[in-house]
């Protein structure tokens, strides 16, 4: 079996793609390494190296388009990705809007680190096991991975495009519960992208936070009744308001079906003017961050919203031609930055009569309304402005819309983890149910 290289691999699959009758064509081809340790129930499980090779190509003939993606770089599996993608676009329905990225700049980027230091990995790892059982001892860890990763990308395509990325990085993600007895907490966790090991993994982030929590959260009682106040989303909640934001109102699905409430916005106010918030997958505490989209452009910094004003859209390069729209600067939506506000968290929390501090929102996906309902999970009542109890069976909803018109308050501090850069945020006019 003939093996190609990369760069061999992604030439003879756009060769052949012109060649197989693609007005136009490219070609990702990424190699890469991961070296991880496992922990189950506060105890090491496995070590292994994983190696993965993937390759994705697209064509476009006649307007249709065809994609075929494969796990093998030998001769004859890239000729038979060839000729798949090309079957595909042959069925394909046409649509003008498919396009590929035109030659700018060419570039070369190198985001690594200096190398796999597993034996520092795994000092860090069982520093962590044993932290958590000493400082911790109701709190069982799940599971646990600690690695690093190392990979290789190549990016082509037929306008003479070419894109190279080499990057490194470790990861970590723990997953817990709280146990004393019969009683258990809610399942909770946290994971962060990190360049080095300087930073114990008990220091990063929330981390040692979201643990105590998880302690005090083995007793929680019920909310009394039924209220409208404030709640105070924590940047372990990145995903009910910003990744909400995104799915309902700013990406390609919502454009081009016409459900964002804000598709006519762009350059209108749509929130508080203490609100920025932008995607970054080049700001420095990002790690190994984007460098270009998948479309075949450098990726960018910039603001989707800046001081309560819609200043773009986060459309891939279809999205933008499908509704007339500018082309976002990149396509790194977890790589979110929410600019810090003014008010200190403690101030923040004094603040509220009657609410409650959330970790965790588990309810379906909002509809293109932004209207959202879900139960409060790892989360606590904040009474006279103090954080008190644990609370259990508590129903928070609202519209997102309403919330971000009149935001009362955004931290000062922020948190990142190495994917994003998110402060605590005050929303008021929720509703809470409890019993």
């Amino acid at each position: 079996m003939s093996i190609f290289t990369q760069q061999d691999a992604a030439e003879f699959a756009l060769e052949s793609l012109i060649k197989a009758g693609a007005d136009k064509a490219s070609c990702r081809v990424a190699r890469g390494r991961k070296e991880e340790f496992n922990v189950e129930a506060n105890k090491f499980s496995l070590l292994r190296t994983l190696f993965d090779d993937s390759l994705s190509l697209k064509a476009i003939c006649g307007g249709k388009k065809g994609v075929a993606v494969i796990n093998m770089l030998d001769k004859e599996s890239v000729s038979q990705a060839v000729a798949d993608c090309i079957a595909a676009a042959e069925s394909a329905t046409p649509d003008d809007a498919e396009d590929i990225a035109e030659k700018i700049e060419n570039k070369s980027f190198d985001q690594r680190v200096g190398g796999a230091d597993m034996d520092k990995l795994f000092t860090r790892t069982r520093d962590f096991v044993e932290q958590v059982g000493d400082e911790y001892p109701k709190i069982v860890l799940e599971g646990m991975v600690s690695e690093f990763n190392a990979t290789h990308v190549i990016y082509i395509n037929s306008n003479g495009v070419e894109f190279r990325n080499d990057s490194e990085s470790y990861q970590y993600q723990a997953m817990y519960a709280a146990k004393d007895g019969e009683k258990s907490s809610s399942f909770s966790g946290y994971a962060a992208n990190l360049s080095s090991l300087d930073v114990p993994f008990m220091d990063i982030g929330l981390q040692r936070t979201l643990l105590a929590e998880s302690v005090r959260s083995l007793d929680t009682r019920m909310v009394e009744g039924k209220f409208v106040g404030k709640i105070i989303v924590t940047p372990a909640c990145d995903d009910m308001i910003w990744q909400t934001l995104l799915d309902c109102f700013l990406s390609d699905r919502a454009l081009v079906q016409g459900t964002s409430r804000w598709k006519d916005s762009l350059g209108a106010i749509v929130a508080d003017s203490k609100l920025t918030m932008r995607i970054a997958p080049c700001h420095p505490l990002v790690v190994a961050g984007e460098r270009f989209t998948a479309d075949g452009y450098e990726s960018f910094d910039a603001d989707l919203i800046r001081d309560g004003v819609l200043t773009s859209f986060a459309l891939s390069l279809y999205g933008a031609k499908k509704t007339g729209n500018q082309r976002a600067a990149n396509t790194a939506f977890t790589n979110i930055e929410v600019a810090a506000g003014s008010v200190p968290l403690a101030d923040m929390i004094k603040s509220v009569d009657k609410g409650i501090l959330l970790n965790r929102f588990s309810g379906a996906s909002p509809g293109p309304s932004g209207d959202m309902s879900g139960v409060a999970k790892n989360s606590f009542l904040i009474e006279n402005g103090v954080v008190t109890d644990a609370i259990s069976e508590t129903m928070v909803s609202f519209s997102i819309v309403d919330a971000l018109a009149s935001i009362p308050a955004i931290s000062a501090e922020r948190c990142e983890n190495g994917v994003s850069i998110l402060p605590w945020c005050c929303l008021d006019g929720v509703t809470i149910s409890g019993k």
